[in-house]
């Protein structure tokens, strides 16, 4: 995705074209990117961390299966299936499993290039 990438027709993504890589320790995931937004897909092992960070993308996280839980700002708050959190660009955060695995799907924007 080169400066002046524009994607001009629709693409299709089946499961099987869409290989788990790894990510942090613990976890693998995938990436889609358009020019503007990006979704991500992980699956989490048992204590798993994501160690405080920030980005300068904007993040919704849907939770799909398991617990993710996430400390910002001094709070501590673990979502469950269903639950979605959204972190502001360039806000400090860190996430973590505990004793159960998790699966979660991000959307981002803008893109977060490290992931494609």
């Amino acid at each position: 995705m080169g400066r002046g990438w524009k994607m001009s027709a629709i693409k299709v993504y089946q499961k099987d074209n869409l290989p788990l890589k790894a990510g942090v320790q613990g976890a693998r995931m995938w990436a889609v990117g358009l020019e503007k937004a990006m979704l991500t897909y992980f699956e989490m092992k048992p204590h798993t961390k994501f160690p405080e960070h920030s980005h300068e993308a904007e993040q919704i996280t849907l939770i799909i299966e398991g617990e993710l839980t996430f400390y910002y700002e001094g709070k501590e708050i673990t979502l469950k299936p269903g639950d979605v959190i959204a972190i502001p660009a360039n806000v400090k955060h860190a996430a973590f499993t505990g004793n159960k695995s998790c699966r979660a799907v991000d959307a981002w924007s803008p893109v977060r290039k490290e992931y494609l």
